[in-house]
């Protein structure tokens, strides 16, 4: 029985339109004064420290703490008006399924496990209206390797639950063979998801437990049994 289900941000929860490469790209011209700095960037399934890295790298620049923090910093403050300007929206049946799970007889938890640093996480998932539904998480700004996040959320998943949390209770439903990687990488079950950076036959590849197109096909009790 799952006890905790974690779910991946970006193409799982929401779709943004572009707005967060967008707020990627912009910071790297308005901070840094690189212009078209992100187009060579694959961000599906990446964690946001991780990309950071990437750019930095690739311009030239010091991995420093400081260009780290002047890189999020203001990718925070303009990223609220990014989403603004494009047209995103929750991903099919990502409200119903939440609700189906929360009112299954013995309910599981719901956190998040994602790339987004806590922050700008908070900001996506409140412009869409979700953020209250999540009670705790593992982040981007928790470990630079999403694997390594996923050992950070069973652990505050332990702390929530108790010691005796299993792996095997906890779900983790993402859409691309990162999130199905980082499931496996704790020993979770995997539900992916084709909305956002795979498509269906990818994540075929990568064998999770349950594969939808999207959660309008997910069924709670199935998934969770």
């Amino acid at each position: 029985m799952i006890r905790l289900a974690l779910f991946d941000i970006d193409g799982t929860l929401i779709r943004t339109g572009g707005a967060g490469m967008a707020a990627f790209t912009l910071t790297g011209e308005q901070a840094f004064g690189v212009r078209n700095g992100t187009s060579h960037m694959k961000f599906a399934g990446r964690t946001d420290t991780s990309l950071v890295r990437e750019f930095l790298v690739s311009h030239n620049l010091e991995t420093s703490e400081a260009n780290f923090t002047r890189f999020f910093e203001h990718y925070l403050s303009i990223l609220g008006n990014t989403l603004a300007a494009y047209q995103g929206a929750p991903c099919p049946g990502v409200t119903p399924f939440l609700d189906e799970l929360l009112a299954l007889p013995q309910p599981p938890r719901i956190g998040l496990l994602t790339g987004n640093i806590r922050r700008g996480a908070e900001i996506k998932l409140r412009h869409y209206g979700l953020w209250e539904r999540f009670e705790m998480g593992a982040y981007g700004d928790d470990h630079e390797d999403r694997n390594q996040i996923a050992h950070v959320a069973l652990r505050r998943g332990r702390e929530l639950l108790g010691s005796d949390l299993q792996p095997e209770e906890l779900l983790v439903v993402g859409d691309t063979p990162h999130d199905v990687e980082c499931g496996r990488a704790v020993g979770a079950r995997v539900l992916a998801v084709a909305t956002g950076g795979a498509t269906h036959e990818a994540l075929t590849e990568t064998q999770p437990d349950c594969l939808v197109h999207d959660l309008t096909q997910a069924v709670a009790a199935e998934v969770c049994g």
